[in-house]
């Protein structure tokens, strides 16, 4: 009587499995079962006041979308979409800017390059300290320079109309070289047949980097925009040492809205609703733009 052989592949495909067990075990853990605890917390009317909770079921979620939350939520969602914009352009037309100036391999260059870079190295807590004293309305460097040329004194985060440019100055001078070095290191990629075949064709400058240097660096774009809106999306540290939310919750991002239910009003179950709000609202979102992006993203080398 014959033995059944096993085939080669199901072996492979069983070990491979097992590699992957760990991980899935890890993300199940940290990851998805967060989640669902954090729905099961919304049900619930939670106070770290109280001792015990009780479930109410959708309740949060009415007060949510149709309570006295639902102004907050959408001040929040406004308040993160100007900040991600703001972001998003810091990092993509500022990083492209820098990287078309700074691409020279030189020795001076590479020094230039470096100082532009280095910020983002430089913990977030401590480089919102340092532009607290930079944006002070009395004492600050910022008005010091503006009194210099006439200028009368802003108060640049307790007035409303300036508190988010000053939290996105903060995020520009840490973000711009990232975007720079990312743009950078994808043009020394592109060949230079393109650019000598556009150059025997008449092409000037401006055609080369519209029809060449931007097409090819469409994948990047894409990385960039990504990683960029969703880290934009979560900001919370710097709103959280340079404002508080304020004034007039002028800057209460989203996180920040979350964490002052949680932490200031002490209501884990609205935390907890406006935290799954927030996480699908960020999956869709993501979701969408890659399913847009697909069709228009160049990948030739």
């Amino acid at each position: 009587m014959k033995e059944k052989q096993i085939n080669p592949r199901k072996i492979s495909a069983i070990k491979d499995f097992g590699c992957v067990v760990p991980a899935l075990i890890f993300l199940a853990i940290f990851t998805y079962y967060p989640i669902v605890e954090l729905f099961r917390i919304s049900l619930t009317d939670w106070n770290l006041l109280n001792d015990t909770w009780n479930y109410v079921g959708l309740k949060n979620w009415k007060w949510l979308f149709g309570g006295s939350g639902t102004k907050y939520l959408w001040n929040s969602l406004k308040v993160t979409i100007l900040y991600s914009i703001g972001e998003l352009s810091i990092t993509l037309i500022g990083g492209m800017i820098f990287a078309l100036i700074f691409n020279r391999m030189t020795n001076s260059f590479a020094a230039m390059r470096a100082v532009v870079f280095m910020p983002k190295y430089v913990a977030m807590s401590s480089a919102a300290v340092v532009f607290l004293w930079i944006l002070n309305t009395d004492s600050g460097i910022l008005n010091y320079i503006l009194s210099a040329f006439g200028i009368s004194a802003v108060d640049w985060l307790g007035n409303r109309n300036t508190a988010l440019i000053s939290v996105l100055m903060l995020t520009g001078w840490r973000c711009i070289g990232y975007g720079m070095m990312v743009y950078l290191s994808a043009m020394m990629g592109i060949s230079t047949d393109y650019y000598e075949a556009a150059s025997l064709d008449g092409a000037n400058g401006i055609q080369k980097f519209f029809k060449i240097t931007l097409p090819m660096l469409s994948p990047t774009t894409l990385f960039l925009f990504v990683t960029t809106f969703l880290s934009s999306m979560k900001v919370f540290q710097s709103v959280d040492i340079l404002t508080q939310g304020g004034p007039y919750r002028s800057t209460e991002v989203f996180v920040y809205n979350i964490y002052r239910y949680a932490m200031v009003d002490m209501r884990m179950d609205r935390a907890s609703t406006v935290g799954i709000f927030f996480f699908f609202l960020l999956l869709i979102i993501t979701v969408a733009t890659m399913k847009i992006s697909s069709g228009n993203v160049t990948y030739d080398s």
